[in-house]
């Protein structure tokens, strides 16, 4: 009697954890939002706002990221998208339509992993604003 409870105890317990655990969707995975930044490499791709220009949301969190996650590969620890809002008061101009940001372990990796790409970006980048997007590249401290 003993042996069978320990033995359902065994089988319970091994499925508790066989379907609490993640399954694959085939989904691109979505990046943890609680990874220590720590000492990671911070590429922010800032779109201006200015009068005339548009940046389409939708297609950028839908394919551009994704594309770029994709060439990125191992070396991508995760990526946000933020949509302007407002300045620093609400009466204030809106400083930038969007800001996409990759948090990478090595710069020279994203560097070598995005360069083959480059002229696939530049004509992907067309399809979602008319915008010239500024670059600042850091580390972050904490």
């Amino acid at each position: 009697m003993k042996f069978k409870v320990i033995l359902s105890f065994l089988l319970l317990t091994t499925c508790l954890v066989a379907f609490s655990q993640e399954k694959p969707s085939g989904k691109p995975k979505q990046h943890d939002m609680t990874v220590n930044e720590k000492g990671l490499i911070k590429i922010s791709v800032m779109y201006p706002y200015a009068e005339g220009k548009t940046f389409n949301m939708e297609y950028y969190e839908t394919r551009h990221m994704p594309m770029m996650a994709g060439f990125i590969g191992s070396n991508l620890v995760k990526y946000t998208i933020e949509k302007g809002l407002s300045g620093r008061a609400p009466e204030d101009p809106l400083p930038f339509m969007a800001i996409g940001v990759f948090y990478v372990k090595s710069l020279s990796e994203y560097r070598a992993a995005v360069a083959p790409h480059i002229n696939e970006i530049l004509a992907d980048i067309v399809k979602y604003t008319n915008a010239t997007p500024t670059i600042f590249v850091s580390e972050v401290v904490k």
